[in-house]
């Protein structure tokens, strides 16, 4: 039972892993360099809808959270097995 749950849990990794590839290349990049890479963030400037930009990037981060405690579940399943 635990074998087939962690290969459950290991393919949806895998699909999880490939959708944050993907959704990482479509963003585009606002500064290009070194210098834009450190600490610089830019923001809107109204208050309303987010845009394209802003949906990608929470996006990414709620992607990015389910993707590292897939890899904790799994990491937990693999020590027990």
């Amino acid at each position: 039972m635990m074998h087939i749950l962690y290969l459950l849990l290991s393919g949806m990794d895998l699909v999880v892993a490939v959708a944050l590839i993907y959704i990482i290349t479509i963003q585009e990049s606002k500064n290009d360099g070194l210098q834009g890479q450190i600490g610089s963030k830019t923001t809107s400037s109204f208050k309303g809808k987010a845009g394209k930009d802003e949906q990608l990037n929470e996006l990414t981060k709620k992607v990015a959270g389910v993707f590292f405690a897939l890899l904790i579940i799994i990491s937990m399943l693999g020590k027990f097995s």
